[in-house]
């Protein structure tokens, strides 16, 4: 039976989401805030499995307007619980109130789980419920009085891949990097070198699409502790998953940094990732990098400069990469900056601007391409 999901992502990665699902055949819509997209259960696991760039896969239950807690209580009690959860659920509700009538967000929880408890109470015939069983993440939105009910079936968000488990100084989010990724002119059979790799976020994830691994081949996902979920289907996915993924395809990945002990951080990422010793990093100074291939692209996240002690240097190095950028005459280049004047800095007006978001922190992904 056909339901109705949503991907979640970031601000200015909807649409690198939505192109995801596409190539999944999936009838789906960009939104503020992420992509709708319309298919089977099975579908949203395979969402889950293979989206590179989104947050989360919700199943959407309900959404319709709740201008009254009363409202509020009545849509969340019609929805059939029962059938997805069972007498020892553990019911989890997070809300979030934006420019409506309800907009306290506590009461609103409140309301939202009593409502779940007591139709759950009532159809499974039980006075009390444990909630000793499986976790149901259950979010209640309402965005100018449109109430969005949502069953969360990724439960720890998508970027959690199982790779990073050190962080270095303001890490590059792994959807971020995979969005970068997409919107690149790279393609696996190019090479491709990061001069500001800090803990290799950029280089792991250029590397799962070299090798077309699943993004959530390594991790578990919130729905398949759910009973209604079709499990040995999911299962098929996994294997698929596993069959296509080629982890010694040929690929020319590198990267530096000037860091010492963010390249120690980026050897231990490669080899977690289930790369190592094949995504060579070095320490190096980009000032004095010179690549011996003819053709390739640069892709980074250098230092934005955000203090305003910072951005003198900050400005330094994006000469420093204009520079660099001269000495290899065949190479593109994308870099992912807060500062403004980055394009003044470096030397060149880029061929393409992207806006994105590194967390809340409005950026433009630079693209100068040759």
């Amino acid at each position: 039976m056909t339901q109705t999901f949503i991907a979640s992502a970031a601000f200015g990665l909807e649409g690198v989401a939505a192109s995801e699902l596409r190539h999944m055949h999936l009838p789906v819509k960009a939104e503020a805030g992420g992509a709708r997209f319309e298919g089977e259960l099975i579908d949203a696991f395979r969402a889950n499995l293979w989206l590179k760039t989104a947050d989360r896969v919700l199943w959407l239950l309900h959404e319709g307007e709740a201008t009254t807690f009363e409202d509020l209580y009545q849509a969340v009690y019609r929805i059939p619980w029962e059938r997805y959860m069972q007498p020892d659920a553990q019911v989890l509700v997070s809300g979030k109130c934006v420019r409506s009538q309800l907009m306290s967000v506590r009461d609103c929880q409140s309301i939202a789980k009593k409502a779940i408890v007591t139709r759950l109470m009532e159809k499974h015939r039980v006075q009390r419920l444990p909630e000793t069983g499986v976790p149901y993440p259950v979010d209640i939105a309402i965005h100018t009085d449109t109430l969005r009910v949502t069953l969360d079936l990724s439960g720890d968000a998508l970027n959690r891949r199982g790779y990073r488990t050190w962080n270095g100084e303001a890490p590059l989010r792994e959807t971020l990097a995979a969005a970068m990724v997409e919107l690149s002119p790279w393609k696996p059979d190019m090479p491709l070198y990061d001069p500001c790799c800090g803990t290799g976020t950029l280089l792991i994830e250029a590397a799962f699409r070299a090798t077309h691994r699943a993004s959530g081949l390594k991790r578990s996902f919130a729905c398949e502790r759910y009973p209604f979920m079709p499990h040995d289907a999911m299962q098929r996915l996994r294997k698929e998953a596993e069959a296509a993924y080629a982890p010694e395809t040929a690929f020319d990945i590198g990267g530096s940094d000037i860091d010492p002990e963010a390249i120690h951080l980026c050897e231990k990422h490669i080899a977690q990732a289930g790369f190592p010793y094949r995504i060579p990093v070095e320490v190096q100074d980009l000032r004095t990098l010179q690549l011996p291939q003819e053709r390739g692209v640069f892709l980074c996240n250098p230092p934005y400069g955000e203090r305003l002690s910072d951005r003198d240097s900050c400005r330094a190095l994006y000469r420093d990469l204009g520079l660099m950028f001269k000495r290899h005459p065949g190479w593109s280049l994308c870099a992912l900056s807060a500062d403004p004047a980055f394009e003044r800095n470096f030397g060149r007006r880029a061929d393409k601007k992207r806006r994105l978001y590194n967390g809340r922190l409005e950026c433009e992904l630079y693209l100068f391409i040759r």
